[in-house]
């Protein structure tokens, strides 16, 4: 049986979500509103212990032990060229598979998972936020606020991958 639920004049069938609605995981960095799709998250975890990898990128933190694999950990704060602040208790690491690898993305703050419709989800305006604007696959907006949707695939080069995946190794 179909829930039926009405916005405004709009009858819409909802069956937990809308046929063009995606599930994105929000998180925060610098007061801003990211997301990333729910499909590309393996997990969520509280703050750890990150070892330090020398001659690794200045963005990538370093590395954990997630249940016996190596993950390395990219602090987005520096990914994206923002001021770097101390981790609280708030911080988290999200694991996202980036181009069939483990990656741990250090933001500050967790928020929800919600759902977006695709027409709610604006193309890139090339002028938006502190970040590059290639990392953004649109600007999605969840009621009164607006959610920077990455492109994870795009956060980490096919170079970067590859000097990642040398580390792990070493």
């Amino acid at each position: 049986m179909n829930n039926m639920t009405v916005h405004g004049n709009a009858e819409t069938k909802r069956d937990g979500a809308a046929p063009d609605e995606k599930q994105y995981v929000t998180f925060k960095i610098a007061e801003e509103n990211y997301g990333v799709g729910v499909l590309k998250v393996q997990e969520i975890i509280g703050m750890t212990e990150i070892v330090y990898v020398p001659n690794s990128p200045d963005f990538m933190k370093g590395v954990i032990n997630l249940r016996g694999s190596v993950v390395p950990v990219v602090d987005m704060r520096k990914r994206f060229h923002m001021e770097e602040r101390a981790y609280d208790m708030f911080t988290v690491i999200i694991i996202v598979e980036v181009k069939g690898i483990l990656v741990g993305m250090l933001v500050d703050s967790v928020s929800d998972v919600v759902g977006i419709a695709q027409t709610d989800i604006q193309d890139t305006p090339h002028f938006t936020a502190k970040i590059d604007s290639e990392f953004i696959a649109g600007i999605g907006q969840v009621h009164e606020k607006l959610v920077i949707i990455l492109d994870i695939d795009k956060i980490l080069s096919a170079e970067e991958i590859k000097t990642i995946e040398q580390k792990e190794t070493v």
